[in-house]
């Protein structure tokens, strides 16, 4: 069974940085739309960032355009996080949409969209 792995979650400081790492056992993130979420338990997965290889298609929500940046090398997609802030303290997941639809510029990712998960990683930004 094909698992997505998420890695770099952590604790860091207010003003700090992260790399969250994202991979596939299939080596497949290059062929289908990839998107970061996050969420804490009782509350619905924010979709954050969205990267389509196929075509450079990507998605940036409000919440951390300016500081969270996604790019990817075919084995991997990592989402950059810079000047992570208290409020970005949750669990981040990746996950892949296996339907063939592009990311969208305007659009945020749907959680329903996505047929393939990671467990998690988290990450704690506190002083």
């Amino acid at each position: 069974q094909v698992r997505l792995v998420e890695s770099g979650g952590g604790t860091v400081q207010p003003g700090g940085s992260l790399t969250l790492s994202c991979t596939a056992s299939d080596f497949s993130l290059g062929n289908y739309a990839v998107a970061w979420f996050r969420n804490t338990p009782g509350m619905e997965r924010e979709g954050i960032v969205c990267l389509d290889s196929r075509d450079g298609s990507t998605y940036t929500a409000a919440s951390v355009k300016g500081r969270f940046t996604v790019s990817g090398d075919g084995a991997a997609v990592y989402l950059h996080m810079n000047n992570l802030k208290p409020e970005d303290t949750f669990v981040y997941y990746c996950a892949q949409d296996l339907s063939g639809q592009n990311c969208r510029e305007d659009y945020p990712p749907f959680v329903g969209s996505f047929h393939r998960w990671g467990q998690g990683t988290q990450v704690t930004v506190s002083s």
